[in-house]
């Protein structure tokens, strides 16, 4: 009889948990979402592409003491765009992907129709890069590309190669590669923006106001590409890189400095790794002038708060910068897409517990993709599109949230020093 019970509970679970998940939709805006995290004005087309980085330094073929072995490190991108559906088009389609166990697939589904004529008469659009964390996926993040998508931005989402659910290698590679990656993103999708290009991105892609948004490995590398150079300890820390080749982005290399990308007018960093563990040190984070929004979990146990993007937000004294904390939320404040369902099965049967990678034990998934799609469509309108009066929604007196729905957030800002 109590056995009965037991399976009887787990199986009530197991539905709830299904529809928790929404069937597996990244593009749910809940009744008490912010204004913002409405979709705009735009349908959504949605490709695939992939890019080649030749004779990058090969961090998992090299040596300490040896001689840098080099490859052609070919990426990933998924990218999310504008769209102008033909007559008889409806909205929606599905990405066809893992979770976190790699052998567990799902699909998803999403308001991006696969294919979608651009909406190129429109003229060119801001760039938005975006960057998951280790391991990840370039859907990880799908509810903010759409929503982006739909408001006139073009969204690059990467899967970082030694960094994906079915790739993951040592971390080495990672902390080496991220920065680069995303640098070598905004290189391809300048090229390929332009008006003689060809394909379906020419003439679509203004790289000249790019934005950047990087969760946990991708907010680490994000922190650096704008402007927050390595420290010296970072070196040779446990798992770093070999042969010192974090240097070739420190804060004391004087090439590192020069080659801060002016294209890239605004970032945001959820989670940023790194600071709690010395990558950073209060120097190095002088560096950083582009406008950032960092965004955390007040408890956050993997990148830490108060020592890590806290500490971050404080340091980088020489940016127009935002804090927005989720109170009690751990890692994965607003980040990652509602686990899909069968990430629920999979924890039941034992294979895995794959359910936690995308989940909080505190807030609702839907309503933190919401409040940071709310956000980052105010911020990226701010500094991307020059939209005034998007700036009321980052100060302070929560503009656009429903009564009693701001509760458990918190929003900092202070100005540049100089």
């Amino acid at each position: 009889m109590i056995r009965r019970v037991v399976l009887s509970f787990v199986a009530t679970c197991l539905i709830a948990g299904s529809a928790l998940a929404q069937n597996n939709r990244v593009d749910v805006v809940a009744p008490s979402a912010p204004e913002l995290a409405t979709y705009g004005k735009y349908a959504v087309g949605v490709r695939t592409i992939q890019v080649t980085d030749k004779n990058r330094p090969d961090i998992l073929n090299t040596k300490e003491g040896g001689p840098t072995a080099r490859y052609d490190r070919t990426l990933t991108v998924e990218v999310w765009y504008p769209a102008k559906l033909a007559a008889g088009q409806k909205p929606g389609g599905d990405y066809h992907t893992i979770t976190r166990d790699p052998s567990i697939s799902t699909t998803l589904h999403g308001s991006a129709v696969r294919d979608a004529a651009p909406a190129a008469s429109d003229g060119a659009f801001p760039l938005v890069i975006v960057s998951h964390g280790y391991p990840g996926n370039r859907f990880l993040m799908s509810h903010l590309t759409e929503s982006l998508a739909s408001k006139g931005f073009v969204v690059a989402s990467i899967d970082h190669k030694d960094s994906t659910y079915d790739d993951q290698q040592a971390f080495a590679s990672t902390l080496y590669n991220r920065a680069f990656d995303q640098l070598f993103v905004l290189n391809e999708m300048n090229r390929l923006g332009k008006a003689d290009a060809g394909g379906f991105l020419a003439g679509l892609v203004d790289a000249s106001r790019t934005g950047i948004v990087g969760y946990s490995m991708g907010g680490y590398g994000v922190v650096n590409v704008i402007g927050g150079g390595y420290s010296a300890a970072s070196e040779t820390l446990n798992g770093a890189p070999p042969n010192r080749l974090l240097a070739e982005r420190g804060a004391a290399n004087p090439n590192y400095r020069r080659s801060i990308d002016s294209r890239i007018k605004a970032a945001i960093a959820i989670a940023p790794w790194g600071m709690q563990v010395g990558f950073w040190d209060a120097d190095g984070l002088k560096g950083i002038g582009t406008p950032v929004l960092f965004v955390a979990g007040s408890v956050d146990d993997v990148a830490g708060y108060e020592k890590g993007t806290k500490a971050i937000y404080e340091a980088a004294i020489n940016a127009d910068r935002y804090l927005l904390t989720f109170v009690n939320a751990n890692h994965n404040a607003g980040a990652p897409i509602p686990a899909p369902a069968e990430a629920y099965a999979a924890s039941a049967d034992g294979r895995s517990a794959p359910f936690a990678h995308y989940a909080d034990a505190v807030w609702d998934t839907v309503r933190m993709n919401n409040i940071l799609d709310h956000f980052a469509t105010a911020f990226f309108g701010v500094y991307l599109k020059g939209e005034a009066d998007k700036q009321t929604y980052l100060d302070p007196g929560w503009k656009g949230f429903k009564q009693r729905t701001a509760v458990g957030l918190t929003l900092e800002h202070a100005r540049p020093a100089r």
